[in-house]
């Protein structure tokens, strides 16, 4: 089975079934493909829904997560803190457990809304300033970094179930964070263009 054309002009996602020995079959290439080109494929924002081959049930999610576990295993820099993941285990059986999936998906979406802007005020501002070129190549070097990280959440895409599915998301919350980083972005121009002023002068 190849990608379908939707009504909405957009495209099915492409079927991988996971047979007994592990192996993922790409039926749209009629390949076989590892978690790291199922990685590759989240990065470049194709679409994939992961069937079991025998029972035929939606395995997406479990394939999702072995990649994230695969990803934080490789070393390096990793996106999950310790703390973070001790406070997620914590939160299995607890009350508020069916509310954290919401919250977890509109802190990234509000995070990804955002970043864009950020990153155009963040490097607006240093090349205002005279002198401030090499910080502001930094500062472009920095944001590439936290784009390629945030590629790896992809999985957790804001507005899909684990199957690509569009679905209403809750009020955003956890603002907070957002709100205070540009603040202090905001503050930091406010900065960098008195100096710019004083230069001027």
């Amino acid at each position: 089975m190849s990608e379908a054309e939707t009504p909405d002009g957009g495209s099915d996602p492409v079927i991988i079934k996971k047979y007994a020995n592990r192996r993922l079959y790409n039926t749209a290439t009629s390949k076989y493909v590892t978690l790291e080109q199922l990685s590759q494929m989240v990065r470049a924002g194709q679409d994939f829904t992961v069937y079991d081959a025998k029972s035929g049930d939606d395995i997406t999610r479990s394939v999702l997560t072995q990649i994230i576990f695969e990803e934080e295993g490789k070393g390096g820099q990793t996106l999950l803190p310790v703390n973070f993941l001790r406070q997620l285990i914590g939160m299995y059986g607890n009350a508020m457990q069916p509310f954290v999936p919401n919250y977890l998906e509109n802190v990234m979406e509000t995070f990804q809304k955002n970043q864009e802007a950020i990153k155009e005020q963040f490097t607006g501002v240093l090349s205002k300033v005279p002198g401030l070129k090499p910080f502001e190549d930094i500062a472009k070097q920095n944001i590439a970094l936290v784009e390629t990280a945030m590629q790896r959440f992809t999985p957790f895409a804001m507005g899909k179930s684990p199957g690509g599915k569009a679905r209403d998301a809750a009020p955003a919350s956890g603002g907070g964070e957002v709100a205070e980083l540009r603040a202090r972005i905001d503050a930091m121009q406010e900065l960098l263009e008195r100096m710019a002023k004083g230069n001027k002068d």
